[in-house]
């Protein structure tokens, strides 16, 4: 049974909720422990879960439970894993952004079909699994989660998609939306990339002893955390297969003629210590800051940032400001659950509890604080308050990323429309209600200016309203081309 767990008292309404981080090795002895502390480094990608699946080369065994990765896995369940998973292993945090926060939604998904046994971890958001769903429930299926990833296990074991010569492949066809898949049969890994190129996922490999073993993961900072080598990037389009014969692959899909890397990895969700999309995201983030800087200069005596996740931007918008750069906000990494109140004042307090302000440092001071972006927008309200109750002079208040006007419906649990602070209301409606003296965000085209491929190949529906695809219209049928390339 996982151990209790104590995750943050008051989760953060105005930040974006993470996503989900999912891992795989192949052939290294105690595999799991590997995949444990790569999970261990993407635990910013998804704190509501996390689980691990292992394979003998005959069946698959996980151990899955709901929590932060050292809460689920103690040393006896790792002991376990890594004593029966002798040929591969698996892994995945989760937050949810599709099925809810229920422990039957944990992944890796473990499930037996007509042809063996099955596990899989998703990274991505489908926005067509429920058409898919109804197809299924309609034909007598029966589904154990409500998550949209045990779709894909019913697509897999469908008869229409066993008869042809890739199953695998026919079923990624009829997949829409975002998806970075790790699939772990007995005898290999599958790792998928949606033609769109959403989610990041990369390859490496590990040494050890002289061997090589081949390993996915999320994140690039996970592959650092295990010892292992950076090989590149699963294509959009691409199955890389990872097994005793060594790293294969091929397409089920040529790349989409306008790929939808999602912008807000480098915003916000992927590691500063990582390279997304071939870009490291710390220096993406301090770019931004930079931009920032020149787009909304401000008379001010500090240049300070909203713990954590402004750091990076606001060390950019002190270098090319030339504004001396001070830390005044500090975390409070020691308040549990326990004290979720329901009254308003009572939330208001625990946002006090959470953050703490250093009134030395701010008090009659001209601030500008910098955060990555607003989603909400109530707690950073308050957060602005206890910086006018300390006796800040002006608070000019510079978000690293343009206004979020839309939902996302590719993995990132963004709120509905109407709870977006800045659907419908322009940025001096904003300012009234943070109540700060001045408030900037980053353009859209200072934004794409940062990243490092073709702007058009950014997904940046959650400011622009430009998705990919018909979010309103879903298809189940076959989307891509059938045609297959060998790419090794």
């Amino acid at each position: 049974m996982p151990k209790s767990v104590s995750l943050p008292m008051f989760p953060d309404e105005g930040a974006p909720k993470e996503k989900c981080g999912v891992v795989g090795v192949w052939g290294l002895p105690g595999a799991a422990n590997a995949v444990y502390l790569a999970l261990y480094a993407q635990q910013h990608r998804g704190q509501e879960s996390a689980g691990i699946a292992v394979t003998d080369g005959r069946e698959i065994d996980s151990h899955l439970g709901m929590g932060l990765v050292a809460d689920v896995f103690g040393r006896a369940e790792l002991d376990r894993l890594s004593t029966y998973g002798t040929k591969g292993a698996i892994g995945h945090n989760r937050y949810s952004t599709s099925g809810g926060s229920l422990a039957c939604n944990t992944q890796p998904l473990v499930e037996q079909t007509v042809d063996g046994s099955v596990a899989l971890a998703h990274n991505g958001n489908l926005i067509n699994a429920d058409a898919h769903r109804q197809k299924f429930a309609e034909a007598g299926h029966l589904f154990h989660t409500t998550s949209d990833t045990e779709v894909v296990i019913h697509l897999l074991a469908s008869p229409e998609q066993r008869s042809t010569p890739d199953p695998l492949a026919a079923t990624l066809r009829r997949l829409q939306g975002a998806f970075s898949l790790v699939l772990m049969f007995p005898d290999r890994i599958e790792a998928v990339r949606d033609p769109w190129g959403w989610r990041p996922l990369v390859l490496g490999e590990l040494e050890r002893e002289g061997k090589t073993y081949p390993v996915v993961a999320s994140e690039t900072v996970a592959l650092d955390v295990m010892g292992a080598r950076y090989i590149r990037e699963v294509e959009p389009g691409e199955i890389v297969t990872l097994s005793d014969e060594g790293v294969s692959s091929r397409r089920y899909a040529e790349p989409a003629e306008r790929l939808a890397q999602c912008i807000f990895e480098h915003v916000y969700f992927a590691s500063p210590a990582s390279e997304v999309f071939g870009q490291n995201v710390q220096t993406a983030r301090e770019k931004m800051g930079e931009v920032l800087a020149k787009e909304a200069p401000v008379a001010a005596d500090w240049v300070m940032p909203m713990p954590d996740s402004g750091r990076s931007a606001a060390n950019g918008y002190a270098h090319a400001s030339g504004i001396p750069y001070r830390e005044a906000i500090v975390p409070n990494r020691y308040v549990g659950r326990t004290f979720i109140k329901p009254t308003q004042a009572e939330r208001e307090a625990a946002v006090r509890l959470k953050l703490n302000v250093v009134h030395e440092i701010v008090d009659g001071m001209r601030l500008v604080v910098v955060d990555d972006s607003i989603v909400r927008g109530t707690t950073t309200r308050i957060k602005m308050m206890q910086l006018r109750d300390a006796g800040a002079k002006e608070i000019h208040l510079r978000i690293s990323s343009p206004p979020i006007r839309h939902p996302c419906y590719f993995g990132v649990d963004f709120a509905s429309k109407d709870q977006l602070i800045a659907n419908g209301r322009d940025v001096e409606q904003i300012r009234e209600f943070l109540g700060v003296d001045s408030l900037h965000f980053l353009s859209l085209d200072g934004l794409l200016s940062v990243a490092k491929s073709d702007p058009k190949d950014y997904c940046t529906g959650c400011f622009s309203g430009d998705y990919r695809v018909d979010v309103e219209h879903p298809l189940t049928e076959e989307l891509w081309s059938s045609e297959q390339t060998s790419m090794f």
